[in-house]
């Protein structure tokens, strides 16, 4: 039995939407009917998405919508069917079904020997002395010594403004 998409979405530009579909695991489209290209796929925006929908009503891809870009991902019988459909072996996965190697850089948080070396010692202090310098008596631009602040009030808290007479 033929699909009613057979009809629609010539059977080479289906090819390749099923073939980047199953190399890369996910498809995003843009919600724009009109467009002559697809981003990624050479072949019209329309023939993705439509593809995609006919996917989707036969639960073999999930789609997520936002910000108007349709999101799809394939699922576990999408990528049977598409194996199926694409004649592949079964030693071939998506993209997003490999798993990555682990290199042997530590994760972000767990700290170098400069990371450790700055916690032991304080953030804030570097090469120059450090964050905050200490008091020199000689340095010269800070108060004097009889410099005492005062508070003459004004307006903030608890303290109403002077009303107008």
């Amino acid at each position: 039995m033929r699909d009613r998409n057979d009809r629609l979405i010539p059977k080479a530009d289906r090819k390749l939407i099923h073939e980047y579909l199953f190399r890369e695991g996910v498809l995003v489209a843009k919600k724009d009917f009109n467009l002559p290209k697809h981003q990624e796929i050479d072949t019209k925006n329309l023939f993705v998405i439509k593809a995609c929908q006919s996917l989707t009503s036969r639960g073999y891809v999930k789609t997520q919508f936002s910000w108007q870009y349709y999101y799809y991902t394939l699922t576990e019988s999408g990528l049977s069917y598409l194996r199926e459909w694409l004649h592949l072996p079964a030693e071939i996965v998506p993209a997003t079904h490999v798993k990555q190697a682990r290199s042997n850089v530590p994760p972000r948080g767990m700290g170098g020997d400069e990371r450790r070396s700055r916690r032991e010692h304080g953030d804030r202090e570097g090469r120059e002395g450090g964050y905050r310098r200490r008091f020199d008596a000689g340095k010269e631009g800070g108060a004097s010594g009889e410099f005492k602040p005062e508070f003459r009030g004004g307006f903030g808290r608890g303290r109403p403004a002077p009303t107008e007479q």
